[in-house]
């Protein structure tokens, strides 16, 4: 399973007298299927307004990857019907999953990650009948559930869903349970995505998926076997992955990032823990030894490549000697950055149950300080890059500065305005803090 960074994203649109606000909670699966939603809203006539307006229907894709993330995830829904209590509340994912129980008098339409493709139906369905919905399955079925789109608003990359589900059954982790087992998009319908997202102006796309590496593994394709196709895309600038686990880096995926420039240098590899007492209590499918090796064979492929991860801290049974051991590690290892995150109990989980954990005074010492040693692993990796030549894709625009990324995930504070989604070549003159300073190379 991917640990990946909470956030939420609030769009919004309008259609005849009615408008729509479509809330995301959590990860980048959800912001796809999320602007999915959106995007068939449009296309039956909404129009897209300002998100500080109060809607007359919300579309909230929950997260439950943490107790905290099933708390926020209640915490909106309340929020948006004191917003507007008359509104229709439409409640989906993967809180919804781990709790089939949940229900609230003012929600109108409770779905999981099931149907999801199908929300705009069902949301006619109730303005007809005006009956509270509640569709939920005890499975899911094998099938993937198909979503196109060919626009995100307002971002210069665009995320395309090529994978759902996870069997990894990492003992701190829900997700297996909310999202099912591993099913992937058929490869043409990801390639003519892509392509349609590329014609119209990306330059630069991200894979995402709740376990993307393990792409066709129930079909008669694999994941090196798509990126393949996706590279000979005409027009494609930057292929990015959301994130990978470490197990799926093999042979044939290695072969494919050493002969096509157009996948970045950028990989984000969870780690988890640097102690293999506490990696084999996670259940995750490697030790310390694997991901050296692999983490040597990418690096020899290419030298500058950034790779981040996920660590969490505090883990059940989790020593000062083991923690020790992940600060030594990741040290070693050489990360450009890592995102950390306290272990969190998950009812339903494995390690929820489990002896000694550890208490919460010590998870928040133990997160400061491979935190600090996370900006200071940034800093060394940001500093080799002073007095080089980047490829900066251009964000946004301010004060005379343009802000982009290289593809190296790099931030870039141009000096003078750049034209958005543009790729623009910089000379970096400094580091401030945890970003570069560069001019345009005329």
């Amino acid at each position: 399973m991917i640990f990946l960074t909470f956030y939420d994203k609030i769009t919004s649109c309008v259609v005849k007298d009615m408008k729509v606000k479509s809330i995301s909670l959590g990860c980048k699966v959800n912001t796809y299927e999320s602007e999915f939603i959106l995007s068939t809203f449009k296309n039956k006539g909404y129009e897209i307004v300002e998100n500080d307006e109060k809607a007359d229907i919300y579309i909230i894709n929950t997260c439950s990857v943490t107790n905290t993330s099933d708390a926020k995830s209640r915490k909106m829904i309340n929020h948006v019907i004191r917003e507007n209590d008359k509104a229709i509340v439409v409640v989906m994912g993967c809180m919804i999953e781990a709790n089939h129980d949940y229900d609230n008098p003012s929600v109108s339409i409770i779905i999981g990650n099931k149907d999801k493709n199908k929300v705009v139906n069902l949301v006619e369905e109730y303005l007809k009948k005006k009956e509270k919905i509640k569709k939920l399955y005890q499975d899911f079925d094998s099938n993937f559930e198909d979503m196109f789109i060919t626009n995100m608003e307002g971002r210069t990359r665009a995320f395309v869903k090529i994978q759902d589900g996870c069997e990894n059954f990492c003992s701190y982790c829900i997700i297996p349970y909310t999202r099912g087992k591993c099913r992937s998009k058929e490869k043409n319908k990801v390639l003519e995505e892509i392509n349609t997202l590329v014609e119209n102006g990306y330059k630069e796309v991200v894979l995402t998926g709740i376990h993307t590496g393990h792409y066709g593994e129930n079909s008669k394709t694999s994941f090196p076997e798509l990126l393949k196709e996706i590279v000979k895309i005409k027009n494609l600038e930057r292929l990015r992955i959301s994130s990978i686990e470490i197990t799926e880096l093999n042979d044939d995926f290695l072969d494919v990032l050493k002969n096509n420039s157009v996948i970045v240098s950028h990989l984000h590899i969870p780690l988890q823990a640097g102690s293999d007492k506490i990696l084999k209590l996670m259940n995750r499918k490697y030790d310390k030894e694997y991901y050296r090796n692999k983490i040597k064979k990418i690096k020899e492929i290419r030298p500058d490549i950034s790779i981040t991860t996920d660590i969490i801290v505090g883990f059940p049974e989790e020593s000062e000697d083991d923690f020790q051991k992940t600060l030594e590690f990741s040290k070693e290892i050489g990360f450009s950055k890592i995102h950390v995150f306290p272990y969190s109990r998950r009812k339903g989980t494995k390690a929820d149950i489990m002896p000694n954990q550890v208490d919460e005074s010590i998870k928040k010492d133990r997160v400061k300080r491979l935190t600090e040693l996370s900006n200071e692993l940034e800093r060394i990796y940001l500093d080799k890059f002073i007095g080089k030549e980047v490829i900066v894709l251009i964000e946004r625009n301010y004060d005379d500065v343009s802000v982009g990324h290289t593809g190296n995930y790099l931030k870039v504070e141009v000096n003078g305005n750049c034209e958005r989604n543009s790729l623009v070549k910089v000379k970096i003159n400094k580091r401030q803090e945890n970003y570069l300073i560069g001019n345009k190379v005329e």
